[in-house]
């Protein structure tokens, strides 16, 4: 069902492309929107056992994609680096594929905000104070991965 990847010699490793899901901070997750055109929003992320977890808003764009098409992709990219001698950037990327969904789990929810606090926040008191203050005024959205490819671009 998923294309393998053209420029295969590029091709990260699994391994490669989950330490890049593990430690980025952002990457884009595309949805179906709204008369069928692409939406494309940038997001904080946290990956976990071949998931992917965003909040959201009770409300909006984002959400009434997801509630009307499950199919869902996400890119991140590294930080990439530009050799002094060079000006062209070095960089690798991470396409994933699969169905996201609402977490419907209360438990599990807060368990997802954590974790993404935990990511974003220095200290465990400030994620535990944001939960508590806006927990019930977000949603956590779960992309399970059902494909995955990562590629080494070198800009030329």
């Amino acid at each position: 069902m998923f294309r393998p990847m053209r420029r295969f010699k590029q091709q990260l490793t699994e391994q490669e492309c989950l330490a890049i899901l593990t430690t980025e901070p952002r990457g884009v997750l595309s949805l179906i929107g709204d008369g069928g055109y692409p939406y494309g929003v940038p997001l904080d992320f946290v990956y976990d056992d071949g998931c992917l977890y965003f909040h959201c808003a009770l409300s909006g764009h984002k959400l009434d994609a997801v509630k009307a098409c499950d199919k869902a992709s996400f890119c991140v990219l590294d930080k990439g680096r530009k050799p002094d001698d060079d000006w062209a950037y070095y960089f690798n990327s991470v396409i994933v594929f699969g169905r996201i969904r609402i977490v419907d789990d209360a438990e599990e929810k807060l368990n997802r905000l954590k974790q993404l606090g935990l990511k974003y926040y220095p200290t465990v008191g400030e994620v535990n104070e944001e939960i508590r203050k806006d927990a019930d005024r977000c949603h956590i959205l779960a992309l399970t991965i059902e494909h995955m490819t990562g590629k080494r671009v070198h800009e030329r």
